[in-house]
């Protein structure tokens, strides 16, 4: 097949998911064309493979007068006033500022020859998709990433025209029915990311604390309140307070390039005199957190807020034991005590108890090791997350029969 994917402000920081994504796609057999709106800000731009990735990117942001004028004709006696007027001011406003970027989506979708666009968002990404296949442009599909209250206006417009849609957990299958019940197409599925197993697969054996020796911990997410490092912070001085030697690493940059949250992050480290055990690392390529993981006795994430989980499923696939809050939907990819630790958000002291523990029972360290990476093997791989995608674009080619709307799984492919 010949496959769109479209992802915004491509490649990011966090974005390497979806590069991986794209390479397992291509090893399917597919061809692969990378489109985004427009790449992040130089700071934010990902390590390492960033260059790569913008060559093979095409970017359909920025205002264009011609294409946006040829996009408003093709959609004026198609209904754009009354669509627009159905969704509010908000969804007006994205509409206007993405016609030129739907117009250039179709031109770009009849010179490649592409028949299906995958939108890895559902904001104005989604709009875009969304105004190119009324335009007469190749079906789409959407993933919902996290909660639908962030994804913008037009909800509705944007999943009824949808040939697919999948999400992340559980959690945001049953907010999505609930809030758009009767606009979602026919096949709408809980479609778990994955993380490639391989390359996260363990060159020495996990060694878990030992006493007498600095507990050593990794975090890495997105600099931002919602993330809760000022949580994880405030675990570390309990610990220190308690006699526990500990050394964590975050890695992650703000979205201001360092000059944001950043600057509250390190104003704490120095008002709870933490510098000499915790270090900000910024924006640092893959290939060095899976060092880091694999230099790491225990992954700790505090977020007050998480779709999944993603930097913990690459921990757990590195063997490293996580302690987690049970945000979000966490708890779909750890079961507390079997492929990982639990703890309530926004309460440090239950996060340094759960370290404290773990840092004193190596047994336990050494099960969680094994139960996490066991854990990823079974739903979180790569390769069932593009299988799943390529059989669903599959489904949509004319031969094929509609069919309700159910859980997409690797099982099923």
């Amino acid at each position: 097949m010949r496959i769109g994917y479209l992802v915004p402000r491509f490649p990011g920081q966090s974005h390497i998911y979806f590069w991986r994504d794209i390479r397992a796609l291509e090893a399917l057999g597919h061809h692969v064309d990378v489109l985004s709106s427009t790449p992040p800000p130089e700071p934010l731009l990902a390590v390492g493979w960033a260059e790569e990735a913008i060559a093979r990117t095409t970017f359909l942001g920025g205002i264009n007068v011609p294409a946006a004028l040829g996009g408003f004709a093709r959609l004026l006696p198609r209904g754009l006033p009354l669509w627009m007027a159905q969704g509010g001011l908000g969804f007006s406003r994205d509409a206007l500022l993405t016609l030129s970027a739907a117009q250039q989506l179709l031109s770009r979708a009849r010179a490649e020859r592409l028949e299906h666009i995958h939108v890895q968002s559902c904001g104005r990404a989604a709009v875009i998709a969304a105004l190119a296949r009324r335009m007469g442009g190749p079906r789409y599909s959407l993933m919902l990433h996290g909660p639908l209250s962030g994804q913008g206006p037009g909800q509705r417009f944007k999943w009824q025209g949808a040939g697919f849609g999948a999400v992340l957990t559980q959690q945001l299958w049953m907010e999505l029915q609930a809030a758009l019940d009767g606009a979602l197409p026919e096949r709408v599925g809980i479609a778990p990311v994955g993380v490639d197993i391989d390359a996260l697969s363990r060159t020495a054996p996990y060694v878990p604390p030992t006493h007498g020796k600095p507990v050593k911990l990794f975090s890495c997410a997105r600099l931002s309140p919602e993330k809760g490092h000022q949580d994880l912070l405030h675990a570390m001085r309990l610990l220190l307070d308690q006699g526990v030697d500990v050394r964590l690493e975050i890695a992650g940059e703000d979205e201001d390039g360092g000059t944001g949250f950043r600057l509250v992050l390190e104003k704490q480290l120095k008002d709870q005199h933490l510098r000499d055990h915790v270090k900000l690392l910024g924006a640092i390529s893959p290939d060095a957190v899976r060092e880091k993981l694999m230099d790491s006795q225990i992954f700790a994430q505090a977020s007050w807020q998480e779709p999944l989980g993603m930097a913990c499923m690459e921990a757990m696939a590195c063997g490293v034991p996580c302690i987690a809050t049970e945000a979000g939907g966490v708890p779909e990819l750890i079961e507390d005590g079997v492929s990982g630790r639990l703890v309530p958000p926004r309460n440090p002291r239950m996060m340094a108890q759960a370290i404290r523990d773990l840092s004193n029972d190596p047994e336990a360290a050494m099960r969680l090791s094994l139960g996490g990476r066991a854990r990823v093997e079974a739903q979180f791989t790569l390769a069932q997350t593009a299988a799943v995608l390529s059989a669903e674009i599959l489904r949509l080619r004319p031969a094929t029969q509609a069919v309700k709307t159910e859980n997409i799984t690797a099982k099923e492919v």
